[in-house]
C-alpha cells in the first residue's frame, strides 16, 4: 500500500453557491458602470428575446396552423434582437472599432434595417 506524502496537502474547493455569489456579484458591479442607453438597449433584446420564446410556447401548446404567422413572429423578434445587438455595439463609447461612427448614424442605419427586415417579413406572410 501506497502512503501519502507528509507534504501534501488538501486545498478545500470553495462552495458551488459562494462561487455564483461572486460571480453574479461581479457581473452587478461591472454592469452598474455601464451607460443607460447601452441599459436601454439591453432590455429592449431581452424582451425582444422573451416574445420569441413567449411565441414558440404558444405554438408549443396551440399548435401551427398558419406555420407562415409563427415563423414571421418568431423571426421578426430574433432578427430585430440582433440588430438592436449591432446597435449596442456599435454606439458602446469602449468600442475602439465605431469610434468615428456618430451614434445618430448608427441609429438611423439600425432604423432603415429594421425597416427592411420587416418589409420581408410582411412580404412572407403572404
Amino acid at each position: 500500500s501506497s502512503k501519502r506524502s507528509e507534504g501534501a496537502r488538501f486545498v478545500r474547493m470553495p462552495k458551488a453557491d459562494g462561487d455564483a455569489k461572486l460571480l453574479i456579484q461581479s457581473l452587478n458591479k461591472a454592469y452598474a458602470a455601464t451607460p443607460t442607453n447601452l441599459k436601454i438597449i439591453d432590455l429592449y433584446v431581452f424582451f425582444a428575446m422573451v416574445t420569441a420564446l413567449v411565441q414558440v410556447g404558444y405554438m408549443g401548446v396551440v399548435g401551427s396552423f398558419p406555420f407562415n404567422s409563427f415563423l414571421s413572429g418568431v423571426l421578426s423578434c430574433i432578427g430585430t434582437a440582433v440588430l438592436a445587438v449591432c446597435l449596442r455595439i456599435q454606439v458602446n463609447k469602449d468600442n475602439k472599432e465605431f469610434k468615428d461612427l456618430p451614434p445618430e448614424r448608427a441609429f438611423a442605419d439600425f432604423v432603415l434595417c429594421n425597416l427592411v427586415l420587416h418589409l420581408v417579413i410582411i412580404n412572407f406572410l403572404g
